[in-house]
């Protein structure tokens, strides 16, 4: 199910991490036709290419920049890569992240604790700490960090998982309070379980017995789509969204209201 978007960023400039696929990838496409003009960060290169070309099809101006977010150095050429093209940033959406192994805690690793921990959580961090000082510059603009519905709940053999979502959503309060009176607004998406490659690296599809039982787990009974997170992120970066910050916003099928 594809949802369309109306809102209209002609003369903006967005930024998305891990932006090649999935959730990123639709975002980025989102963006792109309500105006933007886009900038997508991914550490592979031939997904970073195809989107490029997804772009150049529809007539988009966009950037593609090899980058790991666990890196600063990485993220620091990632934002300077960004204004040299384009001038200016207005909007972000921090969502590179991984599962890891999916071990029970005490079967953990420190390993796979330091390469979760350091994508999804000091990637966030590394990321807005070059972002609003660019967003300073052109008078504000809005982060939204992607956390998951396990940033607000928990779910078995994830631990270094979990703990990475919750801290990006008190990361993203804590930006939310400190810059709220510098016309920053920055808010989480907690998505529940959505039909991507990611999941399908971990054996879950739709279409599988196991993707069927975690579809019956939302109320919705359904997946949802990186279209409809996409419209989700959208519209936590537009006007009508202008009193909404330091909120964690699920787009989770209902998945947490039981």
């Amino acid at each position: 199910m594809k949802k369309s978007v109306s809102f209209d960023y002609s003369g903006r400039v967005a930024l998305i991490t891990g932006g090649a696929d999935g959730i990123g990838r639709a975002t980025a496409l989102a963006f792109a036709e309500s105006g933007a003009s886009v900038a997508v960060a991914d550490c592979d290169t031939k997904k970073g290419e195809e989107i490029l070309a997804l772009l150049a099809e529809r007539g988009k101006e966009g950037l593609f920049i090899q980058s790991d977010v666990s890196k600063p150095a990485d993220v620091e050429t990632l934002l300077e890569s960004t204004l040299s093209r384009f001038g200016r940033l207005d909007f972000a959406f921090n969502n590179a992240g991984i599962l890891g192994e999916q071990l029970l805690l005490a079967e953990n690793n420190a390993e796979n604790w330091n390469r979760v921990i350091g994508v999804n959580l000091t990637g966030v961090f590394l990321c807005m700490l070059h972002e609003i000082p660019a967003l300073l510059r052109t008078g504000g603009g809005v982060i939204v960090n992607n956390a998951s519905i396990v940033g607000t709940v928990a779910f078995p053999a994830s631990a270094p998982y979990t703990a990475s979502k919750h801290g990006v959503i008190g990361l993203t309060k804590t930006a939310a309070l400190e810059y709220a009176k510098s016309n920053i607004r920055v808010n989480a998406v907690c998505p529940g379980f959505i039909g991507t490659k990611l999941l399908e690296g971990v054996g879950i599809t739709p279409a599988n017995e196991m993707g069927q039982t975690i579809a019956g787990m939302h109320p919705l009974g359904r997946f949802g789509t990186p279209e409809e997170i996409a419209g989700v992120i959208l519209w936590l970066c537009s006007d009508q969204a202008s009193f909404v910050t330091g909120h964690a916003l699920l787009a989770d099928g209902g998945y947490t209201a039981q």
